[in-house]
């Protein structure tokens, strides 16, 4: 019976699909929870990445597995980003009323967020490798891991800055700008989606859909700059 059991087990855990049962059950868990609760430290994706690893520790099984089990959820992330032409379609004409001050936002804050984060690392003694890795932690995983391996650094490394930086953002980002009086909501959304790029964009779109359209404006924008201007700017100082 015990070798039936452990059988059954060893199926389940291996399944093809494993993967992507446990992070939608995590995540839909996760989700649950928080809107329970509204405790901004239960946000659903630190919380679903917990449980993920959580099981995958319990089951035994490493990244690989679960990276291959887990494929098929990839293939929504196309249809997911494409869906955020559907705010930014419904706010395009507030959007243009802005324009001018969205383009002086993304220049300037995409400046100072990029040389704090490096300028902190450095003043803590961080070397160069650790730098380079963290300069493009405020966008999304794919462009922070390509520029990051342009510029020096290491693109895991880079990955794990961009996760922490988007939960925290999530997490600490709407109640710091209420504190410092920031009520307007396409204020809100570019801020989130600069800082804390697509795990600050679902932040914002908890918000409102004005908020979660800019956020997903500021993460698409501030994306491209850095993809570009970042590993151009390292070649000019070099």
């Amino acid at each position: 019976m015990s070798l039936d059991w452990y059988g059954a087990w060893q199926a389940v855990t291996h399944h093809p699909l494993f993967g992507a049962g446990v992070t939608l059950g995590a995540y839909q868990l996760s989700i649950a929870v928080y809107e329970r609760t509204r405790w901004v430290f239960l946000q659903p994706v630190l919380v679903s990445m917990l449980i993920v690893i959580s099981v995958l520790m319990l089951c035994g099984l490493s990244f690989a597995e679960y990276r291959v089990s887990a494929e098929a959820l990839t293939l929504f992330l196309g249809p997911a980003t494409v869906a955020l032409a559907v705010p930014l379609f419904l706010n395009l004409r507030r959007i243009r009323q802005l324009f001018w001050p969205i383009v002086l936002t993304l220049f300037v804050a995409g400046v100072v967020a990029t040389v704090l984060g490096v300028a902190f690392a450095w003043w803590f003694g961080a070397q160069d490798f650790i730098l380079m890795s963290m300069a493009p932690k405020s966008v999304t995983s794919p462009i922070a891991m390509l520029v990051a391996s342009q510029i020096g650094g290491i693109a895991a490394l880079a990955a794990v800055f961009v996760m922490i930086t988007g939960v925290v953002g999530a997490i600490l980002g709407p109640s710091l700008l209420r504190a410092c009086g920031v009520r307007n909501h396409a204020a809100m959304g570019m801020a989130l989606g600069m800082t804390a790029h697509a795990v600050g964009t679902a932040r914002a779109m908890q918000e409102s859909e004005e908020c979660g359209a800019f956020a997903a404006l500021a993460m698409s924008l501030m994306g491209m700059i850095t993809a570009v201007l970042l590993p151009l700017s390292f070649v000019m100082l070099s």
